[in-house]
């Protein structure tokens, strides 16, 4: 029997290169503690494994390692489970042991399958031919037992079909929760998180709808290099998208500012993060604290010192301070006018100064009077 090496089989090697790549780079030692890179890591190691049995098989290389024929089963059930977990590690920060109980039947369904995958070589030889080339004549092979015993594993892409559409829905159920708790439009994301989350989704579920189809429409296994071929080209678009969210194609040259040249905070990310910077002044606002600091700006936020004063300093071109004053300032406008009997030091004190003349300073700065001139001239207004 000649190798079948034509686009589709170029094309899904090329994808599967491409897939290991990722693989170690999501699953490195420092990737890895966060645990959606784990998750990640672990979906695209178990979408390598079957549409590299995929290739083995459509190809005709299999008959070099017939122990591998359907070796992937189990980790294609590890797909869904693997996405979910991504999606509430990524939604909710935390999870619990009960959480890695979704992987617990992939495990099971390899034992259930060690049957079959201790058999010899003509046995699995018959298995192949038997669902890519059915015309073919089998070898003889005397079956001491029936090698799928179990109902699931006789079941094997019913199963996996239920299991991505079954973990599809509940991750996009998580995802339409997340969305509703930052009060964004699902077809008009601002977060890049939701973006990304909103994506996954659309991916595994377009997988599950086009295994399905391929399914119905081919006898056997004989269409799988076409899903397997929808596959890659998502490996292909995660690759992208990790290298369009990369600090390399940002860095300056020598001769301009170098405060933050070693950066690798991304102008999507400090964009999210001034938008939670702004949510939190205006609605929460902290600046009223007159021990209010940057440190514990960034602790609220859930970032860093660096990366705060970075996204403050490019984003908005101004220091943390300068930006503290106008929050500060804009709030006392406000209570000079609304409350016309309070004492100047006393809103001095309420919008977070702990003296008259800072606070004198830096409105004078801001607006080019001072708070009594501001009032005055505002109440003459008025009246």
């Amino acid at each position: 029997m000649p190798y079948r090496i034509d686009l589709f089989a170029v094309f899904i090697f090329l994808g599967i290169v491409q897939g290991i790549f990722l693989c170690v780079f999501f699953l490195l030692k420092e990737h890895r503690k966060n645990k959606s890179n784990l998750f990640h890591g672990l979906m695209l190691l178990s979408i390598v494994a079957c549409i590299t049995e995929i290739f083995l098989m459509y190809t005709g290389y299999i008959i070099h390692y017939l122990y591998l024929v359907d070796f992937s089963e189990a980790l294609g059930l590890a797909i869904g489970p693997s996405f979910y977990l991504l999606v509430v590690s990524l939604t909710t920060g935390k999870l619990s042991w009960k959480n890695y109980l979704h992987l617990a039947f992939p495990v099971v369904y390899f034992f259930l399958q060690l049957p079959f995958l201790v058999l010899p070589e003509d046995a699995k030889y018959n298995a192949w031919i038997g669902s890519y080339h059915p015309g073919l004549e089998a070898r003889l092979f005397d079956y001491d037992y029936d090698p799928r015993l179990f109902w699931v594993t006789d079941n094997c892409t019913e199963i996996s079909l239920l299991s991505l559409f079954l973990y599809s829905t509940l991750g996009l159920t998580e995802i339409y929760k997340a969305f509703k708790r930052r009060n964004e439009s699902f077809w008009h994301p601002v977060t890049g998180v939701l973006k990304f989350l909103r994506w996954e989704v659309f991916i595994i579920a377009s997988a599950a709808l086009g295994i399905l189809i391929v399914k119905l429409f081919h006898d056997h296994d004989t269409g799988d290099h076409l899903f397997a071929s929808y596959i890659t080209v998502t490996i292909y678009l995660t690759s992208f998208r990790i290298i369009s969210h990369s600090g390399f194609f940002t860095q300056a040259p020598l001769t301009e500012n170098q405060k933050y040249k070693n950066s690798s905070v991304s102008g999507e990310h400090q964009r999210e993060l001034l938008i939670k910077l702004n949510y939190l002044m205006t609605s929460k606002k902290p600046f009223l604290n007159s021990d209010f600091s940057l440190p514990e700006l960034a602790h609220q936020l859930g970032t860093t010192i660096h990366t705060l004063s970075q996204t403050i300093n490019e984003g908005l071109g101004k220091s943390f301070f300068e930006m503290v004053a106008e929050y500060r300032v804009k709030e006392a406008k406000h209570l000079l006018v609304d409350k016309p009997n309070i004492k100047v030091e006393e809103i001095a004190e309420q919008v977070g100064y702990n003296s008259k003349s800072s606070f004198n300073t830096a409105f004078k700065k801001l607006t080019g009077s001072t708070p009594s001139e501001y009032r005055l001239a505002k109440t003459k207004f008025v009246k």
